[in-house]
């Protein structure tokens, strides 16, 4: 029984990257003598192990054969006759297709080695395209090594996936985790690029496909890289994606969101800054400052609609000046600023006392709203009049 240490962490060790997670090999076992050195068997469709120890896992190596369509369409084979070459054929990209002894030594029979240092993406083999998530993972892959080209074998082979129509085998929740995790890269707008490449963009998240003739996909691609590089979180990508290019359409929004079951927190979000985008661009009045605070829920959750507003900010980055107020250019920056500060005025209410004013029960909310508009407008003059608060307050300050 040999243990190899296999696919990305061979790859992320050679390229110098932090390796965060292992996979590893055995060869030259059964499932018995798995069990007999301890290892806890967990594999529904094929044998995995967890280490008795580190309780990382160990698969036996495999052969597999296409018995339907999708990515679920495989019978695979694992006994201790099947070699560590054979296992390592069935794997996607050559430079996954790499495994790593216990001396270090790497075995590279598919030239993942040659690839890697050419920064290029190849298939191993005929069976990358017998598995549709692998169009996602590769797009994914080049979000994450933005220094890396597509060979333009794998670049066919990915367009005669998505025209034979395995592409659409893929099931809404596997895309959505590949396009999160995609989302979550250095450069997501590179796998959006290569979903657009081959077809599979309209196949899959058809709200995302754009006119890429007439420069708004770019506008686009600029938002989505912009959010990675402020770094946002995963739902604030989603929601600059959805809502870029002046995409704001709310129904479509929240069809696309559902059909891709995507979770809660992100479908939110987008729909929100589609729904507020208007509302967040102008410098309003009291009144309806308040409405947008309480249609965002702003009130109870306040991280949330900083959130919001960093994702309205990044989808303003191109525009200048980002606001037009009454009297005069407000940049995005300074309009955040400023409906987090009327926000914290709002929150600063105390409810209690106000509703222990009202004469009656029924006009506790009205006695509450009111409070919450007073501080509003107070927090607004203050904002008006910076000048003269730093007047007043050194004033305040001098002795005498």
């Amino acid at each position: 029984m040999k243990i190899y240490t296999v696919g990305g962490a061979v790859r992320d060790r050679l390229l110098g990257l932090p390796v965060k997670d292992h996979d590893y090999v055995v060869v030259g076992a059964t499932p018995e003598d798995m069990v007999r050195a301890g290892y806890l068997p967990i594999g529904r469709d094929f044998p995995v192990f967890l280490h008795p120890d580190t309780r990382e896992e160990y698969a036996l190596a495999r052969t597999e054969r296409k018995s339907g369509r999708g990515y679920q369409g495989f019978v695979f084979f694992a006994d201790g006759a099947v070699t560590l070459e054979q296992d390592l054929a069935r794997r996607d990209l050559t430079i996954n297709a790499m495994a790593q002894d216990e001396h270090g030594q790497v075995i590279d029979p598919y030239g993942g080695q040659a690839d890697l240092r050419a920064r290029v993406f190849r298939h191993v083999g005929p069976a990358f395209a017998e598995d549709p998530v692998r169009i996602l993972r590769l797009a994914r892959f080049a979000a994450r090594f933005a220094d890396f080209q597509v060979a333009p074998e794998t670049s066919a082979l990915l367009r005669e996936m998505v025209n034979s129509g395995e592409v659409d085998a893929l099931v809404p929740e596997r895309i959505w985790q590949e396009l999160a995790r995609g989302l979550g890269e250095a450069q997501p707008s590179r796998m959006l690029h290569i979903l657009h490449a081959c077809g599979a963009l309209a196949r899959v998240v058809p709200l995302f496909e754009l006119d890429w003739q007439s420069g708004r996909a770019e506008a686009v691609m600029r938002a989505l890289d912009r959010a990675a590089q402020a770094g946002l979180s995963v739902a604030q990508r989603f929601a600059v994606l959805a809502c870029a290019g002046g995409r704001r359409d709310v129904p479509a929004l929240q069809a696309q969101a559902e059909a891709l079951r995507v979770p809660g927190d992100c479908r939110e979000l987008a729909v929100m800054l589609a729904r507020e985008f208007a509302a967040l661009s102008l410098v309003r009045d009291v009144n309806a400052t308040l409405a947008l605070f309480e249609r965002c829920d702003a009130l109870r959750r306040p991280d949330r609609f900083a959130h919001l507003l960093a994702a309205w900010g990044i989808l303003l980055g191109d525009a200048v000046p980002a606001v037009c107020a009454a009297d005069g250019p407000v940049s995005a920056d300074q309009q955040t600023h400023q409906l987090l500060t009327l926000l914290a005025a709002a929150r600063h209410v105390d409810a209690g006392a106000a509703a222990r004013g009202a004469p009656t029960p029924a006009l506790i909310p009205e006695r509450v709203r009111a409070a919450r508009v007073q501080a509003i407008n107070q927090a607004m003059d203050q904002a008006m009049n910076p000048a003269m608060d730093q007047a007043m307050a050194g004033k305040r300050a001098s002795p005498g």
